[in-house]
Formats: C-alpha cells, structure tokens, sequence
C-alpha cells in the first residue's frame, strides 16, 4: 500500500516536521513548538560524526556559531543530543529563496541586487572576522525573511568535515561546482577568505545576469573555464559593476580584491546602508559541551505520537494558495526547491511514470516504499543535481507526489522540472502552480 503520512515526531519541546533539505552529513527538518514558533532543526548521525573523528570541529563550529548574531546570518537557537542524533536549532526563514525572485523574473535589477550584494558582505565581513568561513556558498543558502532582509543559512555548519591543515590552508574540495574559486579546485590549499569572496562574486553576476558565468556540459571544461576565469558580463551590467565583478573573479586568490576594498568601491558604496544590530544579549555554550559530553540534562528521546492520515483538508493547506494560519506546515509552499501535483492515478502508475519521465532527462532512479531518488548523469552538470519524489495517499482514489530537490544547483532544478512536468502531464490532475493561477483568476 502506497504510503499514508501522519506519524508525529517530538523531540524535546519540538514537534518535528517534514524534511526541506538534506546533505550528505545531515537532514534539515521543519520543527514548531506549543506556541505556534516555527523553528529549522539540522539532525546529524551521532555515529557518523565519531566515525569521521568530526567531534571537536563540529563542537568548535557550533559554538562560534552560537556567538554570531548578525542580522544577516541564520539564527542558531540550541543544541540538543538523543542517544543516536545532534539537533541543532535554526531560526526558521520563511521568505523562500533570494533565487525564487530570480526564477520568476529571469534576473534582478542592478540596485535590488546591490542591496542584496550589501547584505551578503556585510554577513561573510561579520562572520570572517571572527574566524568563520561559510566554504559552500550557493543559491539555496541565501534565504529571504518576511521583510525581504538576506539570511545566509549554514554559514559555518555546511563543511562541517573540512580541516585546516599545518600550513593554515583548507585542502578539501567542496562546494557547488560553479560558484566554487579555482584554487579550491587546483587542491594546493585554499585561504577561505578569499574563496568566499569568490562564491560572492559569482552570486553578484547571478543575481543581475540571471544566469551562471561559469557553465558547461562537462565539469572538465567547467573547471577550465573557472581556473582562467573565462567569462563576459552581459551589455546591460553598468561599468562599476563589470569592473567589480571583474576584480572578485580574479583567478589569483593574491591579486583578487578583499572584502575591505569591495567596501570602499564607488559601485559598492551607491545606497549602502551599514547592518543594524540588535541588543546584545548574553550566550550560553553550556548545551554545546552537553551535548558532546553526554550530559543527562540535555539528552533529549524522540517520541512517536499518534499516527493522523492526511485528509483532504490536509492536502489543501500544503498548498501555498491556501495559507491557513493555525496549521503546522503553512509556510511550506513558499520553499520553491520543491513543488507538489495530485493525480487520480494508482500509486504505481505514478511512480512508473515518475521513472519513464526522469530517465531521458539522464537520471539515474533508485526507488522503494513509494519514494524515488533521481541522481543525475555524473558527467556533467546535473551530475550535480539529485531529486527526491515521494507518492501520498490523501484518499482511495486521491494521491500527491512531492518533488524535492535534495542537492544541486537550485537554478537547474527550476529548468529540469519545467521539462519534467511536462513529461507527467499524463497522470496530473492537479499542481500547486495551477492552484494558485485558480486563485488569482477568482480574485
């Protein structure tokens, strides 16, 4: 039988939600508590972070993290432990993807991405001076709050494996392939100041271009591109800005500019506004050494509660259209790396068609229990972009199929669902992008 959704999950105060991104050290779950506060909980193996000897990294991360309070920067709330799992508690950010404005628009206007360009420096500035490196910045960690303000998520948290070696350098190769520095690729050993700056540098031409400076079919020819800065700002970017980007996507981690010099540049300074913060206030580590020090105090169980069948109501709140405020996952449409469809076909029906469609596209598809990972063909791009699809019942003749980008470049999804979709139209009866054109058109 297809699967039938309801079992909750507590862990301490939180009742855990579903899954909104995952990597290969962690899942990132939904989490809210009795008083309706919606929180990010990042759930870690506590056997696999032993195994990889990561304890006083992770230990040494969380904690700095804990100290940084930016307006700019994702909130970290607390840490707690069970026997088997870390949890570290976000600040929930519900403004969806800086990235979905790019999607809908194609690109920004060049003072909307000044202003965004000034809050992700402002936040990488802040966080450099204390002596953390993000390493991995890309389009699903910069977030948008209510107001519209950047929040830059796992800043510190998302190269939990990295070490840096005698020498003062990192030595391990990470990030999304396009916005990485070439001297990350080269594998001498990297100053993560400068190869931040770099991934800025990249999102800055993003944000205006609406494409990647940097993309080829292979990763060979990417990395090439890359390690000469082979690229051309478009006719519509202004002067100061060409000269900006140009200065940032210097292959020379030496010569390229600093994050002091970006904020002097006279195309920088246009509009500038220095972050507001808020009061200090005082910050207790004492959960970090708990953690890890296997206090009872801060051990927390996870208990499963009474399992509740997703009705049509249910189904119906999913749905961005229909923002219902005294339900748990309310905000969830507004994570534009997944989308959903209903569809009144048999469950199998679906997933067969789920791989019809997929393999074409050059996914590899690994399926069981009515979920399906899609991992795209490792030789190019999409070797970089991996999907999750799981089938719902909501009723005996009903079914919603989510799907969810689970890694990858967050531009590339928005592109392989377009075609993906068009591929399933057979067995959709329903999409949430058709919900809300209803809704608009009946306003």
């Amino acid at each position: 039988m297809n699967k039938v959704p309801g079992t909750r999950t507590r862990v301490g105060k939180y009742e855990i939600g579903r899954t909104i991104g995952e990597g290969s050290f962690a899942k990132v779950k939904f989490a809210k508590i009795e008083t309706g506060e919606f929180f990010a909980i990042k759930v870690l193996d506590r056997d696999q972070v032993l195994r990889h000897k990561m304890v006083e990294q992770i230990k040494r991360e969380i904690s700095t993290m804990k100290l940084i309070k930016h307006p700019n920067v994702v909130k970290m709330i607390e840490v707690m432990a069970s026997k088997t799992k870390i949890y570290i508690v976000l600040e929930f950010v519900d403004g969806g993807e800086l990235f979905d404005k790019i999607a809908r628009s194609g690109k920004l206007k060049e003072d909307e991405a000044r202003r965004y360009f000034h809050q992700l420096i402002n936040a990488v500035d802040y966080c450099h001076s204390r002596g953390v490196f993000h390493r991995d910045l890309k389009p699903e960690n910069l977030l948008l709050d209510r107001s519209g303000a950047l929040k830059i998520s796992d800043f510190g948290l998302s190269a939990l494996s990295q070490q840096v070696r005698e020498d003062g350098l990192l030595h391990t190769a990470c990030g999304t392939p396009n916005y990485v520095a070439p001297e990350v690729l080269n594998d001498k050993g990297y100053d993560g100041t400068a190869s931040d700056v770099w991934s800025c540098g990249v999102i800055l031409f993003v944000l205006m271009a609406g494409y990647l400076p940097f993309d080829e079919p292979s990763l060979m020819s990417l990395y090439r591109k890359i390690c000469k800065a082979e690229f051309s700002c478009p006719s519509w970017f202004s002067p100061g800005a060409k000269k900006l980007i140009k200065h940032i996507l210097d292959p020379n981690p030496h010569t390229r500019i600093t994050i002091s010099e970006i904020l002097e540049d006279e195309w920088f300074k246009k509009g500038y506004k220095p972050p507001q913060f808020d009061k200090e206030e005082d910050v207790n580590l004492d959960d970090v050494d708990a953690v890890f020090n296997d206090s009872k105090e801060y051990l927390v169980t996870e208990r499963k509660e009474k399992p509740v069948s997703m009705n049509a109501f249910e189904l119906i709140s999913r749905s961005q259209s229909f923002n219902l405020e005294n339900l748990f996952e309310k905000q969830t449409g507004l994570v534009k790396r997944e989308t959903r469809f209903t569809s009144q076909r048999p469950a199998n029906e679906i997933m067969s068609k789920i791989e019809e469609t997929a393999k074409p596209l050059g996914f590899n598809v690994r399926k069981g229990n009515y979920k399906m990972k899609l991992q795209g063909d490792k030789s190019g791009r999409k070797g970089q972009l991996s999907v999750a699809t799981e089938v719902f019942e909501v009723a005996p003749s009903v079914h919603m199929v989510e799907v969810r980008k689970t890694g990858g470049d967050t531009l590339e999804f928005h592109k392989f669902y377009k075609t993906f979709s068009s591929g399933l139209k057979d067995v959709v009866w329903q999409t949430e992008e058709n919900d809300e054109k209803a809704v608009k058109k009946s306003r």
